[in-house]
């Protein structure tokens, strides 16, 4: 291949068809030179790639240190770097892998973690290695920019088409911007990129053999890479196992294979796909776990079992088990992690306007309720009684002398809710209370333990419900939180049909008006790993289905493809920096997908009619690769379709990436059709599409890089009126920006 220019390597070999008994099939054993063809063999080719390599790095690695102010994303991940820096819990939507690899960069520069509050605009301090961080991301990102050119060869795009669409990836303003700063998703592009990879390189060797082997491991590496990243990392592992199926599939029809080999090749495949990654996802949280040992805000969120594993926490240490009449106690939720039942002196500004009753996350006096007898009101008892399944109590607020009461008013918030009633605190000091009052212990012997735990109440041991006496609703919770008024705490209802978790509620400081001999102390249990890592995979969940949906830039998938709106990182003094895609390429993808689909559809209808399709080599080639890329583009799109929370431009990113290689093999397949008739004219057409990216590219640079540029310029570039950057008010005035050149 050395003596080989490099337009006149072919590397698309013959479809081998056979005749078996009774039909012809298709031989699926790789062609003996393919993996020759499609790796990077010959010295002219490496000397290509360190070109790409070099411009690429000029590309990403331009005014890396500006803006010198933290931008839209950085603020999240700079937090959680001086997290892990300081050692203090935290949980984010997203997996750890990415903040710790951060964190690890940020700690070899010498950070030290003090930098506590982090928001979009302000200047990063002089001991926060920031630059570090982000020339990190851009490592990887013009990493990826190779790994692109690589997967074009693996799957059979001519050498100087594969290096035309690697040169347009590489100024693709989308992945240039995220590269540049300190995000999640660029490193996650990477990794998603790896995978595809070497997922497809193991295609070039015989199913089953070393070499095809070692590429699905490195595949699935980069898989548990991906996954412990983002979530969105299972699209991705989704798509291996569509291709992996319909491999096997093919392989099936291969009458020269022992059928033997393709359920050997499939179990293999699917333990790689899903077993490495799971063990990598596994072992990023035993280290994130183990790394993050102080109690933080965050801690909050998670039941006492939890925090007690922390240094530092407020976790009580141990408490009288046996819980009686008189007892003053606090009463937590199971269900959520919204804390104590609270009661504070703020009424409810509608329906019956008395005292409100919350869930409070944190130790305050409001938190605590004693215990009375209806028929013993105001703790008139003369010795200690237990409390069993049953048992028909009041709950007295300690500080303010109201009760735990409910009635036939609707709740405050959840007012549309018919199965749901108020709960608020009524009464005063020396009132004996009503019937209103009256609640129900039910003691829940599924989630009590076993013992006298299940036979009468004792603290933290204990889990029970309060069934209201006059109406049999429960009193219940719920992760829906209070407005301004209710200061933002978690709503507390009466309802008669709910989880059973978001009912049950048990004892957690308990001080008895009748002191036991030698009284029986207990405390929380801590939490295993396992325990730990499923309640932190609880909040994520929960983190994720209870985002706000308003944000000022968050958009919906079927925009995106057209690519309506940006999305503004950063503005200051006439400087922006502002997420938006080349155009040129973007729009060429989207409508090649179409073209594409439509193609396929006039094909099949043809092929219906008798007509010869797929006959050529390059056909064939350019409908096997293209409808895998398609459907790992598809497999990272459409599932956003389905998902309630904010969505933001650059989640399209990784269906975008896949959009890229499918278009490769366009360009490949144009450029092989008119090539073949006119010369090298099909080079010099892809090379045209570069320069027009290229056009948009350097036209749109100032939003990338934060420079200066004209307020008429600014205004030419927005090709879309909804492209909302700035071009009046932020930018500099034509004069002043003259007379700054002179």
């Amino acid at each position: 291949m050395d003596n080989k220019h490099l337009l006149n390597v072919d590397p698309v070999p013959n479809i081998t068809i056979k005749r078996g008994p009774l039909r012809p099939f298709l031989v699926t054993k790789p062609y003996d030179k393919l993996s020759s063809l499609r790796t990077v063999t010959s010295s002219k080719e490496k000397l290509l790639i360190a070109f790409l390599l070099i411009f690429t790095a000029i590309v990403r690695l331009h005014h890396l240190s500006l803006p010198n102010s933290i931008v839209f994303g950085e603020n999240v991940v700079s937090t959680f770097v001086s997290q892990y820096a300081n050692h203090i819990f935290f949980t984010d939507i997203h997996p750890p892998l990415t903040t710790m690899l951060y964190a690890g960069v940020a700690s070899i520069s010498g950070f030290k973690g003090s930098f506590d509050h982090a928001n979009i605009g302000m200047e990063y301090p002089e001991n926060v290695p920031y630059i570090a961080m982000r020339f990190f991301s851009a490592a990887l990102g013009i990493m990826s920019v190779l790994v692109l050119y690589l997967t074009l060869r693996v799957s059979g795009v001519k050498i100087a088409i594969a290096a035309i669409c690697t040169v347009c990836f590489a100024i693709e303003d989308s992945f240039v911007t995220l590269s540049r700063f300190t995000s999640v998703e660029g490193p996650f592009i990477f990794f998603i990129a790896c995978a595809v990879y070497f997922f497809r390189r193991s295609e070039l060797y015989p199913p089953n053999s070393s070499k095809a082997n070692k590429s699905l491991v490195a595949a699935s590496v980069a898989l548990g890479f991906a996954v412990s990243s983002k979530w969105a990392g299972c699209f991705t592992i989704a798509w291996a196992g569509i291709i992996v199926l319909w491999r096997v599939w093919f392989m099936i029809g291969d009458l020269s294979k022992p059928i033997g080999s393709s359920i050997k090749y499939m179990a293999f495949q699917f333990t790689c796909l899903l077993g490495i990654p799971a063990i990598i996802y596994f072992l990023v949280f035993s280290v994130h776990i183990k790394t993050l040992s102080v109690n933080g805000i965050s801690g909050s969120f998670f039941p006492a079992e939890f925090r007690k594993t922390l240094k530092y926490n407020n976790v009580i240490q141990e408490t009288v088990a046996e819980v009686g009449i008189g007892s003053t106690v606090s009463l937590n939720h199971v269900g959520t992690a919204g804390g104590y039942l609270h009661s504070h002196p703020h009424n409810y500004p509608a329906g019956s306007m008395q005292q409100q009753v919350t869930l409070y996350p944190h130790f305050d006096q409001n938190n605590k309720w004693i215990i009375e007898l209806p028929e013993h009101p105001n703790e008139n008892v003369t010795s200690f009684q237990n409390l069993t399944d049953g048992t028909i109590i009041r709950l007295k607020q300690l500080k303010y002398g109201c009760r735990l009461h409910s009635h036939d008013h609707k709740p405050p918030v959840s007012q549309n809710a018919d199965w749901q009633k108020e709960v608020s605190c009524y009464g005063y000091e020396e009132f004996e209370g009503d019937i209103n009052d009256d609640w129900i212990i039910e003691i829940d012997k599924k989630r009590s333990e076993a013992g006298p735990a299940q036979q009468h109440v004792r603290a933290i041991e204990t889990k029970f419900r309060l069934k209201h006496y006059l109406t049999g609703c429960y009193l219940f919770s719920h992760p829906e939180k209070l407005p301004e008024w209710g200061l933002g705490q978690q709503e507390v209802t009466c309802a008669y049909f709910a989880r059973e978790d978001l009912t049950s509620w048990y004892i957690e400081e308990n001080e008895n008006k009748f002191p036991l001999s030698n009284p029986e102390k207990v405390s929380y249990k801590e939490m295993s790993f396992w325990q730990k890592f499923i309640a932190i995979h609880k909040f994520m969940l929960y983190l994720n289905n209870h985002m706000a949906t308003n944000h000022a830039y968050s958009s919906e998938p079927k925009t995106w493809p057209l690519m309506l709106r940006g999305i503004d990182f950063w503005n200051e003094n006439g400087k922006e920096v502002y997420f938006l895609g080349n155009a040129i390429l973007w729009w060429s993808v989207t409508a090649f997908i179409c073209a594409f689909i439509v193609g396929v559809a006039i094909e099949l209808l043809s092929w219906k009619l008798g007509a010869n399709v797929l006959r050529d080599k390059y056909i064939i080639n350019f409908h096997y690769q293209v409808i895998q890329y398609l459907l790992g583009f598809f497999a990272h799109f459409f599932p956003y379709f389905f998902v309630g929370q904010n969505l933001y431009l650059y989640d399209y990113l990784p269906a975008y990436y896949f959009g890229i290689l499918a278009f490769g093999h366009a360009l490949d397949l144009i450029s092989t059709s008119i090539s073949s008739k006119r010369s090298n004219t099909g080079y010099f057409a892809a090379v045209i599409f570069m320069i027009f990216c290229f056009y948009f590219f350097h036209g749109h640079s100032p939003l990338i890089y934060a420079t200066e540029w004209t307020s008429s310029l600014c205004k030419r570039s927005k090709w879309l009126g909804s492209w909302d950057f700035y071009c009046n008010s932020l930018l500099l005035a034509d004069s002043h920006y003259d007379s700054k050149i002179e």
